[in-house]
């Protein structure tokens, strides 16, 4: 849980503060430091409505586990947060590339006519979007304990990494290329996406929602349980321990969705998800191909 909040925080965290950075440090080069505050008055209230949204979520998953429906929220969550993940991604490579134009043309837009709530606003809903983006994830990853994916070690450290790499962005002492560095980041979180479809089938399965063609396509238990209960199961039915620890499996489990002894349906659906991600961004690089051989051929 502690290495997904970490990754989803860092990613959250740092998107925002890349773009408030892009705002004020423009505002500044273009003699308007005197809106900057505004900026940050938007943020502060976003990050205040983001902790708002985060209690009412809590009080909304104690509610569903007071009725007996909490596991019925748990995979709604789950499979949210896989579209929300994956969205996340493809819409941040899309706009890398012309984040900070846009950016400093709605700034233009907000000085020219002296938009001074819409500045507020902007930087509000820029910071909201992250703010409750981390709170469903938070949710999905934790199970519903939105307050000990907040507390615990891997969102403060996320928080640090990402302002200590904001930081250095904007001193110029980091020479990587925005586009790049969220694709990097964009692999690990597809692969969090992934583990969480998984995870939200796998349920489905236990509650009989769904059923099962194959329950157990395969068994590697003897390699890598999922969970140090199965290595000690294991341990106790074949008098001989399996060859790697319980720990590592329910490391990989919360990180991937790692299990053990998948379904058809869990295998399916995991490479499935995969190769939709690259039929979709073949599809992209293919359209974009196209219409920088149209622009040549015009300009021709």
């Amino acid at each position: 849980m502690e290495i997904q909040a970490l990754l989803i925080t860092f990613r959250e965290v740092l998107e925002a503060l890349l773009i408030v950075g892009i705002i004020t440090t423009y505002l500044k080069r273009m003699d308007n430091g005197q809106y900057t505050k505004y900026v940050w008055l938007g943020a502060g209230l976003a990050v205040l409505a983001s902790v708002g949204v985060a209690m009412l979520f809590q009080v909304v998953l104690t509610g569903f586990a007071s009725m007996g429906s909490e596991m019925y929220l748990k995979i709604g969550i789950m499979i949210i947060s896989t579209l929300l993940l994956t969205q996340m991604v493809f819409w941040m490579a899309k706009h890398s590339r012309d984040l900070k134009g846009n950016m400093q043309g709605k700034m233009d837009s907000f000085i020219s006519t002296g938009n001074i709530v819409g500045m507020v606003i902007h930087s509000f809903l820029v910071v909201l979007r992250e703010g409750v983006e981390t709170v469903f994830f938070f949710a999905a990853i934790t199970g519903g304990n939105i307050g000990a994916a907040m507390q615990g070690w891997g969102a403060i450290t996320g928080v640090i990494i990402a302002a200590v790499v904001a930081y250095l962005f904007f001193k110029g002492t980091m020479k990587v290329r925005l586009s790049t560095f969220f694709k990097v980041t964009g692999v690990f979180i597809i692969l969090i996406a992934a583990g969480l479809l998984v995870q939200a089938i796998s349920m489905m399965q236990d509650l009989e929602i769904i059923g099962s063609v194959i329950p157990h396509l395969y068994d590697i238990t003897w390699f890598l349980p999922e969970h140090p209960i199965d290595y000690d199961h294991y341990l106790r039915d074949h008098g001989v321990a399996p060859l790697l620890s319980g720990d590592i499996g329910i490391f990989l489990k919360a990180l991937f969705g790692y299990s053990s002894m998948p379904s058809l349906e869990e295998v399916v659906a995991y490479i499935g998800y995969f190769v939709g991600i690259y039929l979709l961004t073949s599809n992209k690089s293919v359209k974009k191909t196209e219409s920088a051989g149209q622009t040549e051929r015009m300009e021709k």
